[in-house]
């Protein structure tokens, strides 16, 4: 049997005010503090944390509600506010500006965030039949780690606003206690992910959030540095090549994060851009790449394209060719244009492009970056490089170095006297490369 003292469970004192609607909001929230291992009381002082579900529907409830907020504040001091009242926060926050969280009624999910923040659920590994860090999918030494959801931006052949909405940061020390959790379960490398990585926070305005007794900004710059000081590989995806984003090539050159930026161009002809509603200004992209290469030389970038929007010139997508090879994309994916519903590409009034012309700039897109690939790959012959493996090898182990993202990038196979394990990082001497992959030894 487990040790409970060893584990104490967290306690949470709930006070309900208002109506029946209101008591069965209060009852919800309970249950769910009670399936995750919270124990509630009605003692204020001694709790890890005070919930008031307040009512606002008449002036002396408000006053109600009010007075026991205040008198939360007084004997604990860590109070989350939730119910009718909270669907007005500024009546709440005019007097007491210092509260955890606000939310209005039916917020379950805000008020269980906002414990989580304040008070995370104690984890018995004897009893629990989920692990501290949450079922993953992906192999135990990486894992993606969401930091949003959906996307302010209208590009016009993409749906994923309609679908998931608009962007909804998750704070910052949310994020960070998860990857630490992770990093703590073996996970060697992050992966993070979202929409509209470099959007992150905005639409919190930045706001600051606890983590480890300090208070870190929700923004794209701070999370990826607290990241990179939890010891595992940190990799950047989806990355949209907003101004700021040039602040943390710094954290790549300084060996903070990977180098290793994946941003979906989607093209480079300005007409094109235009079409898609893309940023259009070519120039100043690959002023900005040689830039982050003069920073930070060891930087990969990888990227998708499509091909065949509607209106695409034979000169576009030449155009598109001769910027790849200025830009030396190290990786990259292509993709043919297919009509989606519902996306606003398809009601532009452009000319269709034919399929069989779709694939064969699909081939010759492929085609020539293969050709990149193959000369940048040749480059890393008789160079030391970190690898962390994947997949073990009686005798050669498949693995990745810093420049490759697991399922959509190259692989380096690994020659080694001794048995490797999947996340072992060895130093890997590289001896031949082919259009994708490098092969080489360990030791």
């Amino acid at each position: 049997m487990s040790d409970q003292s060893a584990y104490p469970a967290p306690s949470i004192s709930f006070v309900s005010l208002g109506c029946p609607k209101a008591l069965v909001d209060s009852e919800r929230i309970i249950t769910r503090l009670r399936a995750e291992g919270y124990e509630i009381t009605r003692n204020h002082q001694g709790a890890d944390a005070v919930i008031v579900n307040t009512c606002g529907f008449l002036d002396s409830a408000k006053a109600e509600s009010l007075e026991a907020i205040g008198a939360a504040l007084k004997e604990n001091g860590k109070v989350i506010v939730t119910g009718c009242m909270g669907a007005e926060p500024d009546a709440i926050t005019a007097k007491y500006p210092n509260l955890l969280s606000i939310s209005g009624p039916q917020a379950y999910d805000s008020v269980m965030d906002a414990v989580h923040r304040a008070v995370p659920p104690a984890h018995d590994p004897f009893l629990d039949l989920v692990p501290e860090q949450g079922i993953k999918l992906t192999p135990r030494h990486y894992a993606y780690l969401k930091i949003s959801e959906g996307c302010n931006n209208t590009c016009s052949f993409c749906i994923i606003p309609k679908l998931r909405g608009k962007l909804a940061s998750r704070p910052a020390g949310d994020v960070l206690r998860e990857a630490e959790k992770l990093v703590k379960a073996g996970v060697k490398e992050l992966l993070v992910i979202s929409q509209d990585t470099s959007a992150y926070g905005i639409d919190l305005r930045y706001a600051e959030s606890q983590w480890q007794d300090k208070a870190i900004r929700t923004r794209f710059l701070d999370l990826s540095r607290e990241l990179g000081s939890l010891g595992a590989w940190v990799r950047l995806h989806y990355v949209y090549p907003y101004p700021h984003v040039d602040e943390v090539i710094e954290l790549m050159a300084e060996g903070t994060v990977l180098p290793y930026l994946d941003i979906p161009f989607q093209h480079a002809s300005p007409a094109v851009l235009k079409s898609m509603k893309r940023p259009a200004d070519h120039e100043k992209t690959l002023e900005r790449i040689a830039k982050w290469r003069s920073i930070c030389p060891d930087l990969t970038l990888r990227s998708t394209f499509i091909v065949g929007f509607p209106g695409e010139t034979e000169d576009d997508f030449e155009f598109l060719l001769d910027w790849m090879h200025e830009a030396r994309i190290e990786r990259a994916g292509a993709f043919k244009y297919e009509p989606v519903t519902g996306a606003s590409s398809e009601a532009l009034g452009l000319p269709t492009v034919p399929e069989d012309v779709k694939e064969r700039r699909y081939k010759r897109l492929m085609e020539t970056q293969q050709e990149i690939s193959t000369r940048i790959l040749r480059n890393k012959i008789g160079k030391r490089l970190q690898v962390i493996i994947d997949e073990p090898g009686t005798t050669v182990a498949k693995g990745r170095s810093k420049a490759d993202a697991p399922e959509i990038d190259g692989a380096v196979y690994v020659a080694s006297r001794r048995p490797l394990r999947a996340g072992d990082i060895v130093s890997v001497k590289i001896e031949r490369a082919d259009a994708y992959d490098l092969h080489g030894t360990a030791g």
